[in-house]
């Protein structure tokens, strides 16, 4: 079902992301809210933005053995590890029910090599019902994926080859905070934002991503400190929550600052989002919309009440609507 199909019930924070509109700028995290429509039995997804699918790859995973998941202080440890149906099982099985979630599905993939996403992202192009499809780049769980969010030409190719076969999705890249070291995130998002200067494929496109996703979780680790071992299976994993979104915050207004803005590319800000108030940090710092994952662990309904939260402060801020608040950051003199 398309979105436009939707009642807008909040014009004050009804928005779009790379032209596709959206209820409320809350979107629900990929690898929080099962593979399509899990949270539907906790959260109405009529009342959200858009739901994010888990990450899918070419061949079904079973992902990492447990301990996979717990909490830490101020936050969550995960290493899942990519556990997926596959490719072929999502086609068949869930793709079919995609068009009747009430609200805009984007498509979560994930890869090996670029041959592997690229099969994902044909296969994803083809069903109508996903609008966009998000390129994880970036998950610190397993091995050989993050060497694409921290390799600005690997992923400027990557890129290019995706590209070529969506010529009806959007793209978006979803970025990991640790190419935030000795290689400058904001030289991997112009690298996903400007791949080459060759043509796009398909009519109204761009010749790189649509919008950018910032950012994944933080490699993370922790010990049980009576039998001296690590707590995760795969001894490390990614951290999420509270913990880190004062640097999610950093890296939405660096990037913003440095490419995002200029170039027109829209970001979506990720990381502890449990609250209206870390949302519109996201929006001041640069993002045009945000997305929940670790928040959905503690309270499922959440998303409703940060959106609710949202159209309060653009409110009292005196905005017409919540596109007019991005990136209004007042920086001192």
């Amino acid at each position: 079902m398309p979105t436009d199909a939707f009642p807008m019930t909040a014009p004050a924070i009804a928005t779009t992301l790379a032209g596709l509109p959206l209820r409320t700028p809350v979107l629900l995290a990929a690898g929080t809210a099962g593979t399509l429509t899990e949270m539907a039995d906790a959260l109405d997804l009529s009342r959200v933005g858009a739901v994010v699918t888990k990450s899918i790859t070419r061949l079904p995973r079973e992902g990492n053995p447990t301990w996979r998941i717990l909490p830490v202080d101020a936050g969550m440890l995960n290493a899942i590890g990519l556990a997926n149906v596959g490719m072929d099982a999502f086609i068949r099985d869930y793709a079919p029910r995609a068009a009747s979630v009430p609200t805009t599905v984007v498509g979560s993939i994930s890869g090996f090599s670029i041959e592997d996403f690229v099969a994902v992202a044909a296969a994803m192009n083809a069903v109508d019902a996903i609008p966009a499809v998000e390129l994880n780049v970036s998950c610190p769980n397993v091995k050989h994926n993050t060497e694409f969010g921290s390799d600005p030409p690997l992923l400027a190719e990557l890129v290019r080859e995706v590209r070529a076969v969506l010529t009806r999705t959007r793209l978006f890249v979803k970025l990991s905070p640790i190419a935030n070291g000795p290689l400058k995130l904001a030289e991997v998002a112009r690298a996903a934002i400007e791949p080459s200067n060759s043509a796009p494929s398909g009519p109204n496109q761009r010749p790189g991503c649509d919008a950018l996703c910032v950012a994944n979780t933080m490699p993370a680790m922790a010990i049980d400190v009576e039998t001296r071992r690590p707590r995760l299976a795969n001894v490390t994993g990614g951290l999420s929550g509270p913990a880190i979104h004062p640097i999610a915050v950093k890296l939405v207004h660096d990037v913003y600052r440095t490419v995002a803005r200029d170039s027109q590319t829209p970001i979506v800000g990720i990381g502890g989002v449990l609250k209206w108030h870390h949302a519109a940090e996201f929006i001041l710092a640069g993002a045009s919309a945000v997305q929940v994952g670790t928040g959905l662990f503690a309270d499922p309904s959440c998303p409703v009440g940060i959106a609710k939260g949202l159209e309060s402060w653009v409110r009292r801020q005196g905005a017409g609507n919540i596109r007019d608040l991005v990136g209004q950051l007042a920086l001192p003199a």
